[in-house]
């Protein structure tokens, strides 16, 4: 029998892990950009081919919604999913698009079942190498209005994969180190979610890009490296200026312990036209002032564009918002690097990377985004307006 001021029960409720005075059908925020999210990627070790997703459940919007896809080179498939979140509130699933943990803390699963949205299906295990390590705390106060507009905690963990992914018949095997992803979990208010109410104050006040200004970024990648003797550690670096500063970098090994990074620069060099990441270095200065320095290869050109996920506004729709009690679709993009897709897409994708330091050689993830004028970089002012801001 219900009562009206305790949360249904669920499932989860009977496992002795409660840590509000509530069910686990409540969350302790009733802010509606409440959000639990899952990303994974995955990338064959050449770069060849890649297969992302991710899903995130809005308790307060009684939504979940979720993403599966893949990049090949210049290709990209995606198929999105939406669902009312009663309908089964434990599962972690949107029709085809399924996530299971086997291993806590060691080992997920990623499903795409064959589907009548698009000719892509995959079914992949991640195991990881480290155990998974938080960043710092991402808390960002509204300049203007003072309120916490992001307060989010984030872990991530990276390692090989094993599995197939299948691309219109086409499969690709995954094992033997022939394959490595990233994957992360995150919590708390986040930005972006649901479309954006129109009679509040921005963050910041609107900037005339017309002259392709001002200058800023966004780095945000995890790698693990194995030394010679066989052993892991893994870098982790998120460096944001501009509107929303936020730093977490750490050097972090397998036995669980971590080094403070004191400050990271990005050393890259990228395509001038895309803005897109072709390699590098980043420069690390530990807490305790050693200097290291990490070198970045991308691999290949594949490199899975966010945007279709939900990142961002896309045909209307952005993460988050209710659909209805089940909604799936997608699309192909044949050539994700023209003019007309690089408009739209921007530059947020998911960049596989190969990485060394010293002796230790080992693959990431690389997320970038690069505005305004560097003249030093070979990037104007026409690529900017292009690509930079979409």
């Amino acid at each position: 029998m219900a009562i009206r001021d305790i949360g249904p029960l669920r499932g989860a409720d009977e496992s002795l892990s409660h840590q509000i005075v509530d069910t686990f059908a409540t969350v302790s925020e009733s802010d509606y950009s409440w959000t639990e999210k899952i990303w994974c990627s995955i990338a064959l070790a050449d770069g060849s081919v890649q297969a992302d997703f991710g899903l995130g459940k809005y308790h307060n919007r009684g939504v979940i919604d979720g993403f599966a896809g893949i990049s090949r080179g210049h290709e990209q498939w995606t198929v999105r999913g939406s669902r009312e979140l009663r309908s089964a509130p434990e599962e972690t699933a949107i029709g085809p698009i399924v996530y299971e943990v086997v291993e806590p803390l060691g080992q997920v699963r990623l499903r795409l079942e064959p589907n009548d949205v698009q000719p892509i299906s995959f079914d992949v295990v991640l195991s990881g190498v480290t155990p998974p390590f938080f960043e710092e705390r991402n808390l960002v106060r509204n300049r203007r209005t003072q309120r916490v507009d992001v307060n989010v905690i984030r872990y991530h963990q990276g390692g090989w994969a094993t599995g197939t992914i299948v691309i219109d018949g086409q499969t690709y095997e995954l094992g033997n180190e022939n394959a490595f992803g990233f994957r992360d979990h995150s919590w708390g208010i986040r930005q972006g979610v649901g479309a954006a109410p129109t009679d509040l104050i921005g963050a910041t006040a609107a900037v005339d890009r017309s002259a392709g200004a001002p200058r800023g970024g966004m780095k945000w990648t995890p790698s693990f490296f194995r030394r010679p003797d066989g052993s892991y550690y893994e870098s982790a670096i998120f460096i944001t200026d501009g509107a929303w500063n936020y730093t977490s970098a750490y050097v972090n090994e397998s036995d669980g312990s971590q080094q403070l990074v004191r400050s990271a620069e990005p050393r890259i060099r990228y395509d001038s036209r895309t803005r897109f990441v072709q390699g590098g270095e980043l420069h690390l200065v530990m807490d305790g002032g050693e200097e290291r320095v990490i070198e970045v290869e991308a691999l290949g050109q594949s490199g899975f564009f966010l945007k279709t996920a939900g990142y961002g506004s896309w045909k209307g729709h952005i993460h988050g918002s209710w659909m209805g009690p089940i909604q799936l679709d997608g699309e192909y993009i044949a050539d994700c690097w023209d003019d007309e897709h690089l408009g739209l897409l921007g530059q947020l994708r998911d960049t596989p990377i190969r990485v060394r330091e010293g002796d230790a050689v080992g693959y990431g993830i690389m997320e970038s985004l690069i505005t305004g004028v560097w003249p030093e970089l070979g990037l104007t002012a026409e690529s900017d307006r292009k690509v930079a801001h979409a």
